[in-house]
């Protein structure tokens, strides 16, 4: 452990450690010995090799033979219906002469599907969404299953496929991997406009003309969305956890220095692998140390909830256990240092430009509050992340200065932060545990006690809204959303509606079991409820009209209803065999029986 360090970031770290001793020892081991000697696919039989480098060019193929160079998988969530994965078309080609520069080669090893959860946003393809995380993290599995590659170069950008590569990536954690990422889109519309339109078409002000033109003003490149949600979180975080190149998560894509970051990548991980200058696979990387820097990236810039998820589930890949109560521990201690939208009015161009990710790393690492010596795929640690590229005369260089924030209403110091605590809170009580983003709510909406309206799905809640049924405080209940109900769909859908009612000065919350997305926004939202519905969780016992006090200050959610009268009380039932026919839910009865609460991760992989 890195010393000194923050002494809460210090304990909950230790505790991670003492928690993880056996897991981890068992996932060292495994590791240990598939490490192997040299080129892995020496192991392989001559038919074997043969058919792995069949259709390779004369040049590569004497290499591949050869056993003297390394050979690298290429993994990619390309496709160019998503605009995040779009500028991934042409990554191959550029990886594979970058790596011939230095005698190496390259292989294009497997693709993984890439779903976009604004495509699916409302529609029943969503929920299947969270199950793409554990099927991609399966299908990057059989691409490196060949055994013909010394290292691996990971290409994925969004929701659930950069936490589903990083699982993968760690169960062959015997090879050296980096992430290249692709960047976002240039910006569009300011955000507050596109929320404005929104808003307006929720109150049916203004139609679906109107409300096309703005989004499309908004999502209008190829590139990542520009707003701080989950894909944007996945960035933070692979830069945060040393598997991005420094300064790399935010150039935009089709720039010079974008291209110039993925030849460097490439090269670069060639040098880590065993025939290269410094072996380093990423079982070295990962530990305890870059997971806590993971959760402390999310505290600190404000990022998805649904990283509450997937920080778990990454760790318990790599023999890591991790709980909400590090989030909360750790979130008390942790200052939010990013206003970037639906935080705040800024996109994540604007973040980039005012410093960006050097300038949290910076401000995190001088206040102790970052694992500065956690390994990373540049440099030698996390702490060599404050070096930001530039090209000087055609050629990507390094260079490491002191950061100053560039927008005061984006970015600032640990001295002076947006507020003393992260972004993100845990909250406990007789409902169960769930999490709440709070970077995005105002003071005066974080506490609120008023009698719930209980719905079985977001439709349910939209079309009282939109039918003027909700005319008092009221804690909306979506239930039966749990991921053993439906997959765990995100309803961020409600937003507006919410937000709507949130207007006209009610005293509004939801409550459910579901998820709401990166883009979480101003109204208070206890998710990821646990246990679920379906597992006969308390939610499932919520009636109309029972008041419920949600405070995000002091972490309570409680059913404020006779603890007798509770126990009398029969579970709600709900008709949820309409969510798992049809758009292919079917083929994933075995993830709705299998999968873990969202505390564990939501994932099959944990027994």
């Amino acid at each position: 452990m890195s010393n000194p360090t923050h002494p809460v970031v210090a304990e909950v770290t230790q505790a991670i450690i003492e928690r993880s001793r056996k897991t981890r020892s068992d996932y060292l081991k495994l590791m240990a010995s598939a490490k192997g000697n040299g080129p892995h696919r020496s192991a392989l039989s001559c038919g074997n090799l043969a058919h792995g480098f069949a259709a390779c060019g004369h040049k590569d193929k004497l290499k591949l033979k050869g056993l003297e160079t390394p050979n690298i998988g290429i993994i990619s969530a390309y496709n160019d219906m998503l605009s995040a994965h779009q500028p991934y078309f042409g990554y191959p080609a550029v990886i594979k002469k970058a790596v011939a520069s230095v005698g190496a080669t390259a292989q294009f090893a497997g693709g993984v599907p890439a779903m976009c959860d604004g495509v699916t946003q409302g529609q029943d393809g969503m929920e299947l969404s969270l199950f793409s995380r554990d099927l991609i993290a399966q299908a990057a599995g059989i691409a490196l299953s060949h055994n013909m590659f010394d290292a691996a170069l990971f290409l994925g950008i969004c929701d659930k496929i950069v936490p589903g590569l990083v699982i993968a990536a760690l169960r062959f954690g015997h090879l050296p991997s980096i992430f290249i990422p692709a960047g976002p889109m240039p910006s569009g519309i300011p955000n507050d406009e596109k929320a404005r339109i929104r808003k307006l078409y929720a109150e049916g002000k203004v139609g679906r003309d109107e409300l096309l033109e703005a989004e499309s003003s908004s999502y209008h490149s190829a590139g990542t969305c520009t707003f701080y949600g989950t894909a944007n979180t996945n960035q933070m975080l692979m830069e945060i956890m040393g598997l991005h190149l420094p300064g790399s998560s935010f150039v935009n894509p089709g720039t010079e220095l974008r291209n110039k970051l993925t030849e460097y990548a490439a090269i670069r991980v060639t040098e880590l692998t065993q025939l290269g200058k410094t072996y380093l696979p990423l079982c070295d990387v990962i530990d305890e140390r870059s997971i806590v820097n993971g959760i402390i990236g999310l505290l600190a810039t404000g990022g998805s909830t649904n990283h509450t998820l997937h920080i778990v589930a990454i760790a318990r890949a790599a023999g890591i256990i991790v709980n909400w109560d590090d989030f909360s521990q750790l979130s008390k201690v942790i200052p939010l240092l990013a206003r970037v939208y639906p935080n705040g009015k800024a996109d994540v161009n604007h973040f980039h430009a005012a410093g960006g990710m050097a300038f949290i790393i910076q401000e995190l690492m001088n206040a102790k509050l970052l694992h500065a010596d956690a390994k990373s795929i540049y440099g030698n640690s996390i702490g060599d992340y404050i070096d930001e590229p530039f090209l000087q005369q055609g050629e990507l260089s390094f260079k490491q200065k002191a950061i100053k924030s560039r927008d005061l209403d984006v970015l600032r110091s640990v001295a002076e932060p947006f507020q003393s605590e992260g972004g993100l809170q845990i909250l406990s009580g007789n409902i169960g545990r769930s999490v709440i983003k709070t970077s995005a709510v105002a003071k005066q909406h974080r506490f609120v006690e008023a009698p719930a309206k209980v719905f079985h799905s977001q439709h349910e809640l939209a079309d009282a809204v939109q039918n003027d049924e909700i005319k008092q405080d009221t804690i909306a209940v979506v239930r039966f959303q749990g991921p053993k109900a439906i997959g765990m769909p995100e309803l961020h859908k409600l937003t507006p509606y919410l937000a709507n009612l949130q207007d006209k000065g009610l005293k509004v919350a939801l409550v459910t079991d579901g998820r709401m997305s990166g883009a979480s926004g101003k109204v208070p939202a206890a998710i990821h409820l646990t246990p679920e519905a379906v597992e006969g969780g308390m939610i499932a016992k919520i009636k109309d009209g029972d008041m419920i006090r949600l405070n995000s200050e002091s972490g309570e959610l409680e059913l404020l209803v006779d603890e007798n009268e509770l126990a009398n009380r029969s579970s709600a039932q709900a008709d949820i065999q309409q969510h798992q026919q049809g758009m292919g839910r079917e083929m994933f009865s075995l993830f709705r029986k299998n999968v873990s609460s969202a505390e564990t991760g939501a994932t099959i992989f944990i027994d």
